[in-house]
């Protein structure tokens, strides 16, 4: 007799989801290639959808002094630098002067140039001529948002690179520098392309010891890297979408889209082992692997996403391609991988049935036994490995981005370099102090003359340009007229304090603390670029607590989620940052150090620009999480099934450590393609996340995690009741009734 008043239990979605997938395989594949065709052909226009970004804080002072400072003077800081070489005698040779101020005139005519002074139109500068007299610059504005005073630099550069028999001319300037920055990078993201994807195709081979799974494995990190590239082009349409996002979508798309594949191909294999049908191995790897690939790219997701608290649209930029990487990998891999599984999978699995696994005598399996049997002395032994190589981080030094972010033969790196070698003085790098609406120029005399006295007097300034005339060493100097009438208005006036290059490249931030030390004799706002990467530095600095304390938050309640303890979560948290610190170690001894410049091609400037270690942080957080989840799910899993620890350890790490190192590889070998790059900021996501993750892969699960989990026990699993009530409810697992039918 039937019992009407129960029902077996409800199978779970991804099984539900697993059998839809599999009856509707020919309807899923061929949306798969639609989706894929249409995303490939808004793809190839994504490159000039995309912005190029600047380093600012939107509504600092900075920006707003230099938006006041346009608006009612009609003037700004210099983006644009033309280096003006004499080929005989010195600058102020009656030709070379002529040269100059045609040159001059030349620049200030054209339309997308707002000014232009030079040496020979500004009174004779001090700040503008080269110590031996044989040079001279031409500085000049051109307006606009990064991506349209870029794209005019690019058709002036060449135009105004000029030699002739009286001067030879170079261009420089920082918009010009970022521009060849911009231009380098797409050479690096064409030129990786190249390199990954053969790579990664022999690695997937040697993995799966087939052809077969590995094309449908790089099938879907293509898909998941093509589909990301046009979600980010069709967002460019609202909002501000850096062209470096393009760097790390190649990287993590296909990173990603592999490695969810790895696992789920692994537990399709495992079904077949035990003997099931290549349909009911499919619906197993779905409730099981899928859903943890699920929640693991959620973890990922989530450390990217922080990246949106920043005010910045160039870390914003990072933070939506994270969220569509993570998203169509995970399309990929639940609704086409699965598909694709029901037509080949008996290719894929082709020599696997019947197959049982070596139950303990593999290579992992013996290392989580071996190192469970001391934990203690290799726990330990990889920590105090850890903390020597991350020791290096001590000595972190952040500092301002320059020219010396590009390859030496770039050249505006090459102009630059001679302004630094042969000019005390660095006018393009001004920090403005603007007054406006404070009255009459003519009444503020008095006060301005003590001002710029007081400021001339601060270390490391050069000089100070007033509406007066030029201050130096706290004095007035007398000179030629240097266009005073720009720097005042019908209410108000404004200063340029120029620095010595020794200051900016000692201590550029601190340089423009002490500006602003200086008390003012009216309300002022202070702007220059040296001020603006100060304001973006602390803003960024302000929000870091608040970024950081939501990734942790949400990652541990995702974690303590998946195994029902609040120790795991935190062990999780702390060896995370274990082997962030060993990256960031190797930053700083390479980068900021300049070991292995040599090798690597890149100039050390003794500092680290601040933005790139915190998106590095935020990438290579969210894989480590993604690891841990993946391993940490098959730990539970076999708790469940054992309640032994160890043996739930030992035979977890057996099963997944092979398929998380065989993934780190590929990811490692997708970042590293940019240890190539011309430009420094895409060397240190290369080299620096390909170490993350091999670290992370290797020592923190190989050995660190058996170690704590032995030395832990029975706490591993602890929670107060009322938690342990809330993960039975709302918990996530591999493990769950298995799937019939």
């Amino acid at each position: 007799m039937l019992d009407s008043g129960s029902s077996p239990p409800r199978e779970p979605m991804l099984a539900r989801l697993g059998r839809f997938v599999i009856r509707r395989r020919w309807p899923v594949l061929a949306a798969s290639l639609v989706i894929f065709a249409v995303a490939l052909l808004s793809a190839a226009g994504a490159l000039s959808a995309l912005s190029l970004s600047r380093f600012e804080a939107p509504g600092s002072e900075s920006l707003v002094a230099a938006e006041v400072l346009e608006r009612e003077f009609g003037t700004g800081g210099p983006n644009m630098a033309l280096l003006v070489t004499a080929k005989s005698g010195d600058v102020d040779d009656p030709a070379v002067v002529a040269a100059g101020l045609a040159l001059t005139r030349e620049l200030a005519a054209r339309p997308e140039v707002a000014e232009a002074g030079s040496y020979w139109s500004r009174g004779a500068s001090p700040a503008l001529k080269s110590a031996d007299g044989a040079q001279a610059l031409v500085l000049a504005r051109v307006p606009g948002d990064a991506t349209q005073t870029r794209g005019i630099l690019g058709e002036l550069s060449p135009q105004f690179t000029k030699d002739d028999s009286h001067i030879a001319v170079g261009v420089g300037g920082r918009e010009e520098v970022f521009r060849q920055v911009g231009a380098q990078a797409g050479q690096d993201f064409v030129r990786a392309e190249m390199l990954i994807f053969p790579m990664v195709f022999v690695l997937l081979v040697l993995v799966f010891r087939g052809f077969a799974a590995a094309l449908l494995t790089l099938g879907t990190g293509v898909f998941a890297m093509v589909s990301t590239v046009a979600a980010l082009r069709l967002t460019a349409t609202v909002t501000e979408v850096s062209t470096f996002a393009l760097n790390i979508t190649l990287a993590m798309g296909l990173g990603l889209g592999v490695d969810y594949c790895l696992f789920i191909i692994n537990r399709f294999r495992e079904g077949l082992r035990a003997g099931v049908s290549p349909h009911q191995a499919i619906v197993v790897s779905m409730q099981t692997a899928g859903r943890t690939v699920l929640f693991s790219g959620l973890t990922v997701a989530i450390s990217l996403l922080g990246l949106l608290l920043f005010p910045f649209p160039f870390l914003r930029s990072f933070a939506y391609a994270g969220f569509f990487v993570v998203l169509f990998s995970i399309v990929g891999v639940l609704f086409t991988l699965p598909a694709a599984l029901a037509v080949v999978g008996g290719r894929i699995g082709a020599g696997v049935r019947g197959r049982s696994p070596r139950g303990g005598q593999g290579f992992w399996h013996r290392t989580a036994i071996t190192v469970m049997r001391r934990p203690a002395t290799f726990g330990g032994a990889v920590v105090a490995v850890l903390l020597l190589l991350g020791s290096p981080i001590l000595g972190l030094r952040f500092g301002l981005p320059d020219d010396r972010v590009l390859p030496p033969e770039a050249s505006s790196r090459q102009v630059s370099e001679e302004i630094r070698a042969n000019f005390g003085i660095e006018e393009s790098d001004a920090v403005h102090l603007i007054a406006a609406d404070v009255g009459a120029p003519d009444a503020l005399r008095g006060q301005v003359d003590s001002y710029a006295t007081a400021l001339s007097r601060v270390e490391g300034v050069a000089q100070v340009d007033t509406m007066l005339g030029r201050y130096a060493d706290g004095e007035f100097r007398p000179a030629d007229p240097v266009e005073h009438d720009r720097f005042t208005s019908d209410t108000g006036t404004w200063l340029s304090v120029v620095p010595e290059t020794a200051v900016m490249e000692a201590d550029p931030l601190g340089f423009v603390q002490d500006v602003r030390d200086v008390p003012p004799p009216f309300a002022v706002q202070v702007g220059g670029y040296p001020a603006e990467l100060s304001d973006f530095r602390q803003a960024m600095l302000e929000r870091l607590p608040l970024v950081l304390s939501v990734i942790f938050g949400i990652t541990f309640v995702i974690l303590f989620l998946m195994t029902g303890s609040l120790v795991l979560p935190l062990k999780a948290t702390l060896l995370n940052l274990l082997s962030l610190t060993m990256m960031f170690g190797a930053l700083v001894w390479i980068f900021q150090q300049g070991n292995l410049s040599g090798i690597l091609g890149f100039t050390a400037t003794g500092t680290l620009e601040t933005s790139i270690p915190i998106l590095m942080f935020c990438i290579a957080y969210g894989l480590s999480m993604d690891y841990e989840v993946f391993m940490m799910s098959r730990i539970k899993e076999e708790y469940d099934r054992t309640g032994d620890n160890e043996t739930a350890v030992a035979v977890a790490i057996e099963r997944s450590a092979p398929l998380i190192t065989a993934a780190a590889a590929i990811l490692a070998v997708s970042f590293a393609t940019y240890a190539s790059s011309g430009v420094i900021f895409l060397k240190m996501l290369g080299v620096g996340l390909a170490l993350a993750v091999l670290v992370d892969a290797t020592l923190i699960r190989a050995v660190l995690v058996p170690a704590f989990m032995r030395l832990a026990g029975a706490a591993n699993w602890w929670a107060p009741a009322p938690l342990k009530r809330i993960h039975t409810r709302f918990g996530i697992s591999e493990s769950g009734p298995a799937p019939v039918g």
